[in-house]
C-alpha cells in the first residue's frame, strides 16, 4: 500500500505519540481487499454514510438506505449500490462526476461495529445491474482501495424499529412522499414522476 498518511495525521500522531499505533494498524488492519468477514458485514447491512467532494474539495456526505444486501460486493474489490429517487439535488453523485474519490462508512448499530471503505466511485445510468434493483436510476459502482474496520466504542446501541416504507421492491408500488405534493414541489417536478399525477 502507498504511505496512507499525509502530514497533517503524522503530526496529530507526533504531537499525541500515535505514530507507532497508526503505523500498526495500517500493518495489520488495513487492506485494498474485501475479505470475506467483509463481505458478510456489508451483505447484513440495510444503511451507510457515503462522503464525497466536489472539484473544489467542499465535502458532502450523505445516508444511503435500503433493504439489507442492497450493496453488493462484486469482487474482492470492487463493490455497488443503487441510485433510488431523492431530492434531485444530485450532490453526492454530482460531485462523483467531478471528484470520483468516495468514503463510505457502514455502521452496525445493534451489535456495535463499524466498516470504513474508500475508493473510486463511477454512476452508470445504464449499468447492467440496474435491472436488478427496484426503481433504480442507476448504479454506482467503487474500486475499493482501503478497507479497514474501526473502533466500536463510541458506537450507541441503537436498534431498528420498521424500515423505511419507501425502499422500492420488486412488483410493490413505492409510496410518494408528503413532501413531493407539498406546495414546495408544486410545479417543479420532473416530468413522469408519480407525486406530480
Amino acid at each position: 500500500m502507498t504511505e496512507r498518511y499525509h502530514d497533517g495525521s503524522r503530526q496529530l500522531q507526533d504531537r499525541h505519540d500515535t505514530r507507532r499505533l497508526a503505523d500498526r494498524l495500517v500493518e495489520k488492519v488495513h487492506s485494498d481487499v474485501l475479505g470475506p468477514g467483509e463481505r458478510a458485514f456489508l451483505e447484513r447491512m440495510s444503511m451507510f454514510f457515503l462522503a464525497t467532494a466536489d472539484a473544489d474539495g467542499q465535502p458532502q456526505c450523505s445516508y444511503k438506505g435500503g433493504d439489507a444486501g442492497f450493496v453488493r460486493v462484486l469482487d474482492e474489490r470492487t463493490i455497488c449500490f443503487p441510485v433510488y429517487d431523492g431530492n434531485g439535488m444530485y450532490l453526492s453523485l454530482g460531485n462523483v462526476q467531478v471528484n470520483p474519490k468516495v468514503g463510505l462508512l457502514f455502521v452496525d448499530f445493534e451489535s456495535p461495529s463499524r466498516l470504513r471503505i474508500e475508493g473510486t466511485a463511477t454512476l452508470d445510468e445504464d449499468d447492467e445491474l440496474t435491472a436488478s434493483y427496484a426503481e433504480a436510476q442507476g448504479v454506482v459502482r467503487v474500486a475499493v482501495t482501503q478497507v479497514f474496520p474501526n473502533c466500536p466504542r463510541y458506537i450507541h446501541r441503537m436498534e431498528l424499529v420498521e424500515p423505511s416504507r419507501f425502499v422500492p421492491h420488486q412488483g410493490e408500488p413505492t409510496p410518494v412522499p408528503d413532501w413531493k405534493r407539498s406546495d414546495l414541489a408544486a410545479g417543479v417536478l420532473p416530468a413522469g414522476d408519480p407525486a406530480a399525477q
